[in-house]
C-alpha cells in the first residue's frame, strides 16, 4: 500500500463534469489499494473572478480580507469533490486549511507554509476515509486565513505530502509532462520521462508553468518525488526527482524562456565603491526584483554602465525608483528597454560536460541573434536577446542540443 497525496488544477476541476471524471481517478487510486490525500485548486477562472470583486470593491484594499475572498475558490471545489467521491460510494470529508489546521507565517497573499498537524487526517486515511483540501489557503499565528499566492496549490499538495511522508505527489494538470520547451513554440519539443529537483527549479523559475517554483523548493528539501501528468489523458507523466536517482544524463535538459523581461541601463554611472548599494537597495526597498546585472569596466576609472533587468511590470516602478535616487547614484541617462526575453539552456550535465556555452553563443550568433546579457549558475546559463527572436532561437538552441523529438 502506498500513500499518494493528488493535486488537480483549475482545469482539471472547471466544472461538474469534470469533478465527477477527477473523482472517478482518485477511487481508481483507492481501489488499488492506496491511502490517498487530494487538493485541488479553485474551477477554472473562479480566482480571477474572486481578484477582480476584490479590486472592484478596493484596489488597495486589506490583504486579510482580501485572502477571505480569494481562497474561496478552494473550498468550493474541496465540497464538490468530497460529494462526488461520496456518490461513487467512497468515504469522504473535505478539510478545510483552518480545521487541520495548515499552518503558515502572517504574510498575506503571498504566505508560506511553516507546518501541518495531520494527526486527524492521517486517522481518517489510515482508516479509509479520502481526505479533500483546498490548495492555496493556510492560517496565520494571528487566526485568519491566509493564501500562498498564484498558483499556491501545488505548494499545498506537496507540503501535505512532506508532513504525510507520502511516497508520491501526483500533480495532474492540463499537459502530459514537463517538455524540453513549450510546445507550443517548438514543435518539436518532448516530453521528459525524468527532470531532477534542480532541473525543475531552474525551468519554474525561468518562464515554466508547469509547476510553482515554491513547490519545487520545497519538493527538494523534503526529497518529496513529484509526478507531473495529464488529468486528461492517461499516459504517463515526468518524475521530479533526486540527481542521484535520475538515469539519464543529457548534456541538456530543457530549454526555457521568460517572455516577462524589461532591461534597464544606467549610463555614465559614478564609479566608486557602493554605488551598487545605492542602485539596488532602493529598489529592494521598492519591492522591485532585481535578476540579470552586468556592470561595464570603467576606462577612465571615473563612469561605467550599469545593466539590469526586471520583470516587464515592475519596469514603470523602477524607473521613478531609480530617479528618486539620481542625486545619490549620479548617473547620466536612463535608457529602458522593455521588449526583450530571457532564454535559457538547463541541464544537470552541465557540470560534466564542457563546450555548453560556447555551442549557446555560436549558434545564437550563426542566426543573427544578438546576445544582450549573460548570466550563469552550475546548471543554467541566461541569455537576454531581442524579443522578436524569441521563437527562432528557442528553436535554433532546441535543436543544437539533440532535444528534437525524432
Amino acid at each position: 500500500m502506498s500513500r499518494l497525496v493528488l493535486k488537480f488544477g483549475g482545469t482539471s476541476v472547471r466544472n461538474v463534469d469534470r469533478i465527477r471524471s477527477v473523482a472517478g481517478m482518485v477511487k481508481a487510486a483507492v481501489d488499488a489499494g492506496n491511502e490517498v490525500a487530494v487538493v485541488v485548486s479553485a474551477m477554472a477562472g473562479t480566482t480571477d473572478q474572486l481578484v477582480g470583486f476584490a479590486r472592484d470593491i478596493d484596489p488597495s484594499g486589506d490583504d486579510r480580507e482580501y485572502d477571505v475572498v480569494v481562497s474561496a475558490g478552494e473550498q468550493i471545489s474541496a465540497g464538490l469533490l468530497a460529494m462526488a467521491l461520496q456518490a461513487l460510494g467512497c468515504r469522504s470529508r473535505s478539510w478545510l486549511g483552518w480545521q487541520l489546521p495548515v499552518h503558515s507565517d502572517g504574510t498575506h497573499a503571498k504566505a508560506r507554509i511553516t507546518n501541518i498537524d495531520i494527526d486527524a487526517l492521517a486517522a481518517g486515511m489510515a482508516d479509509g476515509e479520502i481526505a479533500v483540501l483546498p490548495g492555496f489557503q493556510a492560517l496565520s499565528p494571528e487566526g485568519r486565513i491566509t493564501t500562498l499566492g498564484r498558483g499556491g496549490s501545488d505548494t499545498s499538495a506537496v507540503a501535505l505530502a512532506a508532513a504525510l511522508g507520502a511516497d508520491r505527489c501526483d500533480i495532474y494538470t492540463d499537459v502530459e509532462g514537463v517538455f524540453t520547451c513549450d510546445p507550443g513554440i517548438v514543435p518539436r519539443a518532448r516530453k521528459l520521462n525524468r527532470i531532477t529537483y534542480e532541473e525543475m527549479l531552474e525551468m519554474a523559475s525561468l518562464g515554466a508553468k508547469v509547476l510553482q517554483t515554491s513547490s519545487v523548493v520545497m519538493a527538494m528539501k523534503h526529497r518529496v518525488p513529484v509526478q507531473v501528468l495529464s488529468s486528461f489523458v492517461d499516459v504517463p507523466g515526468t518524475l521530479v526527482i533526486d540527481e542521484e536517482n535520475a538515469m539519464e544524463d543529457e548534456m541538456v535538459s530543457g530549454i526555457a524562456y521568460a517572455p516577462d523581461e524589461a532591461k534597464i541601463t544606467l549610463v555614465r554611472v559614478a564609479d566608486r565603491p557602493g554605488v551598487a548599494a545605492r542602485i539596488f537597495g532602493p529598489l529592494a526597498e521598492s519591492g522591485v526584483n532585481v535578476d540579470m546585472i552586468v556592470q561595464n569596466v570603467s576606462e577612465d576609472g571615473k563612469t561605467t554602465d550599469v545593466t539590469f533587468t526586471v520583470g516587464r511590470e515592475d519596469l514603470d516602478r523602477a524607473i521613478k525608483v531609480i530617479q528618486g535616487a539620481r542625486a545619490e547614484i549620479e548617473y547620466e541617462r536612463i535608457v529602458a528597454d522593455p521588449a526583450v526575453v530571457k532564454v535559457s539552456v538547463i541541464g544537470v550535465g552541465m557540470r560534466s560536460h564542457v563546450g555548453v556555452a560556447h555551442t549557446m553563443f555560436q549558434a545564437l550568433a550563426a542566426k543573427g541573434i544578438n546576445i544582450q546579457t549573460i548570466t550563469t549558475s552550475e546548471i543554467k546559463i541566461s541569455v537576454l536577446i531581442a524579443e522578436d527572436y524569441t521563437e527562432l532561437a528557442l528553436r535554433t538552441l532546441h535543436s543544437v542540443y539533440g532535444l528534437d523529438d525524432t
